[in-house]
């Protein structure tokens, strides 16, 4: 990937959303929910009014803001559908949006608050509490089969235009925020908390996306603090602290045959403290047409981190169902730049690639990490590349 490109990408996309976000609040109507009968009690359900004021915002032919005071607010699983005459909709948040305490209602529907076909929304501040903490207990207990799936909190799909700043989601029943079939996203000074035992609650997940950027947002979850899936292109990620969590993951790719591939990935400016894993991009064993190519990482600091830099192209959690075949994600050009800091296994890199495919254009420049105040070690199968500058544990490609 250019390097030379993303830092204008960046630029761009920072104007476009400004403008949006500008107009959305220039001379905007503002609809309060309370006017709505909307109850701030944390008990009286609260959808319908929620629902009420954004049918009324999307209909409204200028820049409208939908405001949500201080106090609790509980919402069931609501879709917020676009096609609206307004592209310019600011929801403003000062308060909490609670999803109930008992998962069984919101059961398998696949999110809790849900945005599709929207062009020009923002969300700014606020609390979204998903309560999940009953439902992580269930999954847990050794009986999850008797467990709904869960929710995603907050979904964009199929939308474009997007801001989200200043935005707190605790405690999700799965994925925290998600952007599927998007374009144009800014997502900053976002606050991510689960626990680190918590299944399934990705930070923020990208999927068939592009041109999405994340900045300057506290991760700590129990699962990847930002998962990218097939389709994803032209993301910027930078200025992010994660941990607990599983890592910044490119994956799991290749459980489709016929998959779209990764490319233009810079993760720069990062903090992994205690994670599973730092920089990672994993895929099945099994036949695919996808890829994984441009990739960047850059400027990390691992602290404790299990497995610092990974490809895993054999992926199978917990060693169940596993395909046993070649992968077919063939990675290209990925680069590993100013990678510093303490591994809490012995191999510190480990480029498990496919026999079949195997990684090309790997390059690590200037990476120092250790083990116990030791040189750690580095493990290659099926990868090729280069080193530059000063490169600890001694590479291996």
């Amino acid at each position: 990937m250019s390097k030379k490109l993303n830092p204008l990408h960046f630029l761009i996309l920072i104007t476009i959303l400004y403008c949006i976000l500008i107009s959305s609040t220039a001379k905007a109507s503002t609809y309060n929910v309370i006017q709505f009968g909307a109850k701030p009690n944390g008990k009286t359900d609260s959808t319908k009014a929620f629902l009420n004021a954004w049918t009324k915002a999307c209909a409204s032919p200028n820049p409208v803001s939908i405001y949500v005071p201080q106090g609790k607010f509980l919402l069931g699983a609501a879709t917020f559908n676009g096609k609206c005459t307004n592209k310019a909709i600011s929801i403003i948040i000062d308060g909490t949006l609670v999803a109930p305490s008992d998962y069984r209602l919101t059961g398998n529907a696949g999110y809790w608050l849900k945005f599709q076909h929207v062009d020009g929304v923002s969300i700014r501040g606020g609390v979204l509490d998903g309560q999940g903490t009953s439902l992580w207990d269930c999954k847990n207990s050794g009986k999850s089969s008797n467990c709904p799936t869960g929710v995603t909190t907050l979904e964009f799909s199929n939308s474009k235009n997007i801001m989200i700043s200043g935005l707190t989601s605790m405690n999700s029943q799965m994925f925290h925020i998600v952007f599927n079939g998007c374009q144009n996203v800014m997502a900053q000074g976002v606050k991510i908390m689960a626990a680190g035992n918590s299944p399934n609650t990705d930070g923020i997940h990208v999927q068939m996306s592009s041109h999405v950027t994340i900045l300057k947002s506290n991760i700590r979850t129990g699962d990847d603090c930002i998962s990218i899936g097939p389709g994803t292109s032209n993301l910027w990620i930078e200025n992010i602290a994660c941990g607990p969590g599983h890592g910044i993951s490119i994956g799991s790719l290749g459980w489709e045959l016929n998959e779209p591939g990764v490319q233009n990935v810079t993760v720069k400016t990062v903090t992994f403290s205690g994670t599973q894993n730092g920089v990672r991009i994993k895929s099945w064993g099994r036949p695919s047409n996808g890829f994984v190519r441009n990739v960047f990482f850059q400027d990390a600091i691992m602290v404790n981190v299990q497995n610092p830099i990974v490809i895993d192209q054999n992926y199978c959690p917990n060693n169940k169902d596993c395909p046993g075949q070649a992968s077919g994600i063939k990675i290209s050009d990925v680069t590993y730049e100013d990678i510093h800091g303490t591994s809490a296994t012995q191999v510190a890199v480990k480029f498990d690639c496919s026999y079949k495919y195997p990684c090309s254009g790997l390059k690590l420049k200037d990476v120092k990490l250790t083990y116990k105040n030791q040189v750690a070690e580095a493990s290659c199968n099926h990868a090729g590349g280069a080193a530059l500058g000063l490169v600890q544990p001694q590479s291996c490609l």
